[in-house]
């Protein structure tokens, strides 16, 4: 068995279980390691993910494992398919299983940003792991149609030219998934964190029944706003039109599946944020990720008036009409500015 022929991934979300699923499929071993050892029980006995993606039954070469060490045997692709605010958790649970003469390709599946400290995953994975090369998986993807096996296409950013990176690119694409290289990692992280605060907002317009006009100048000066905060920080304009910023940006303002539009749809219908997210199990990335924008473009003096509107929505219990109000009534300029 090559290096490449098994693949840990970390968390067993819906997400996380979709890709165990397509690499399966793709004739990998894979190593579902979840967060709860009780959990790992469950899905061991059941075969089927009945929390997070039900319906599906695992192929044979979906292994859920009870054990670290296990998992981590014989493989050095590791994807993380955890929520942003639980990679730092998950570093200092692996940091003793992979072995140091050895070098691993860890690989983000999050789109957040990290509360308080306003860091990528990748930028997480790096501090804890320095000598193992980082990369992320981004694109307009539904869990239940990866796992299904329907189309999609999605980047695979890392700012390494290793061969393990190519060898991942091949491992993942396939009849039913193209992967694309990108070396913007830091463009391609952002595009997957700023689209799921953009959802939010589309939510609340559907929720408030705005209309489709409404909607498609929201996602216009949502990709525009992208595009500026991402350079700002240091990414490429062009990543943003790709399938990490605007592919991904149209699906999940879009998708019914969604939970940031349904999320924002809640909130438009009236719900509390905070309400609304104690009463689901699943994780909403952009309402934490609206939080950590709003820190970090606040000190670098960076203007992102929708990014701030729904900040103040989620933080500030600001009526999202009154945000819409708001965002109508700012100076007139040039739509180029």
């Amino acid at each position: 068995m090559s290096d490449e022929s098994k693949v840990v991934i970390c968390g067993s979300g819906a997400w996380g279980t979709a890709m165990a699923f397509h690499l399966a499929r793709q004739g990998h071993d894979v190593s579902l390691l979840p967060r709860r050892g009780e959990q790992a029980e469950v899905m061991a006995t059941a075969r089927e993910n009945l929390e997070y993606l039900p319906g599906h039954i695992f192929p044979k070469r979906l292994r859920v494992e009870r054990s670290d060490k296990a998992a981590f045997d014989g493989a050095r692709i590791v994807l993380l398919g955890v929520p942003s605010n639980g990679i730092r958790s998950w570093m200092g649970r692996i940091q003793g299983l992979v072995a140091q003469s050895e070098q691993y390709f860890f690989v983000s599946l999050a789109k957040g940003l990290e509360l308080d400290s306003g860091k990528t995953p990748c930028e997480i994975i790096k501090e804890a792991l320095p000598n193992h090369l980082v990369g992320c998986l981004s694109g307009p993807t539904f869990a239940g149609e990866v796992a299904e096996g329907k189309p999609a296409a999605m980047t695979l950013a890392s700012e390494s030219s290793e061969p393990i990176v190519t060898s991942t690119q091949e491992a993942l694409s396939g009849q039913s998934m193209r992967i694309y290289l990108s070396e913007d990692l830091k463009g391609v992280e952002l595009g997957g964190c700023l689209k799921n605060v953009y959802a939010i907002a589309a939510g609340c317009c559907q929720g408030l029944k705005l209309g489709d006009n409404a909607q498609a100048a929201l996602l216009t000066r949502a990709l525009a706003e992208m595009v500026r905060v991402g350079k700002a920080l240091g990414a490429k304009a062009e990543t943003f039109y790709g399938l990490s910023g605007f592919g991904d940006l149209v699906a999940t303002c879009h998708g019914s599946w969604s939970r940031n539009r349904t999320f924002g749809e809640s909130i438009g219908l009236g719900g509390s944020a905070r309400e609304i997210l104690d009463e689901q199990k699943t994780a909403v990335e952009g309402y934490h990720t609206s939080k950590s924008f709003h820190q970090l473009l606040g000190t670098k003096e960076i203007e992102a008036p929708i990014l701030e509107q729904v900040y103040c929505i989620l933080y500030e219990s600001k009526p999202p009409l009154q945000a819409l109000s708001d965002l109508m009534s700012r100076d007139l300029k040039r739509e180029s500015d």
